[in-house]
């Protein structure tokens, strides 16, 4: 297995999977997390071979963007068998795509130091200025309105709920982003969650001034 063949043709198959998306989870996303990904995995002495792969495949699974979420695992299983990655590697970047996702804060803790390294890498890329485009991004390709000042985030989701019931741009922040901060698993992805994360808060509080005409 020559891995620098395969991180090259992970990296144009996901963007030839992703390139069209439209709801924040396209190739540039695949992109940011990958380098993010590769940032936190020199820091915290992880694989950064699988992290890279796993980082570059992850979205190419997505249950959002598949049949199901059984459909796009074994998409990624066929492609990562079809170039002879070793039964081990192949094994790992499977549990870690497997296991990342938030699904409405049910997913236990992931097993695998290069697992906590893609997870905050995708995490991160929820938070801050990035995280803020996404968001809207995604509630306009899922039909959501921006705010509704009459509707209350949910505080207990299933995994049904946190996928198709009602949300709101807005409704997002609380419901998922702000929580990402606490749920990071490595030092490197706390100590750059930290400065995201106070972006959102700026940006929410700056958005509730203008919504309720208290801007003097």
């Amino acid at each position: 297995m020559d891995k620098r063949q395969v991180i090259a043709e992970a990296a144009f198959y996901a963007r030839e999977q992703l390139e069209q998306d439209s709801s924040g989870h396209d190739w540039w996303h695949v992109d940011r997390v990958t380098r993010t990904a590769l940032l936190i995995a020199k820091e915290e002495t992880a694989d950064p071979f699988i992290c890279e792969l796993a980082a570059l495949l992850h979205d190419v699974a997505d249950e959002k963007l598949n049949p199901s979420m059984e459909a796009g695992i074994a998409k990624v299983r066929d492609w990562l068998k079809n170039h002879e990655v070793e039964p081990a590697a192949m094994e790992h970047v499977m549990t870690i795509i497997s296991t990342i996702s938030y699904k409405g804060g049910h997913n236990p803790p992931v097993a695998t130091k290069e697992a906590q390294v893609v997870q905050d890498a995708d995490r991160l890329d929820a938070l801050g200025a990035i995280g803020i485009a996404r968001t809207f991004a995604y509630s306009g390709w899922k039909g959501q309105l921006i705010h509704d000042p009459e509707w209350a985030p949910r505080t207990e989701l299933t995994v049904e709920a946190y996928r198709n019931g009602k949300s709101t741009a807005i409704g997002h922040f609380d419901e998922k982003l702000l929580k990402l901060k606490n749920l990071m698993n490595t030092a490197t992805g706390k100590r750059i969650a930290e400065e995201r994360h106070l972006v959102m808060e700026r940006f929410l509080e700056q958005f509730h001034r203008e919504w309720n005409g208290l801007e003097t």
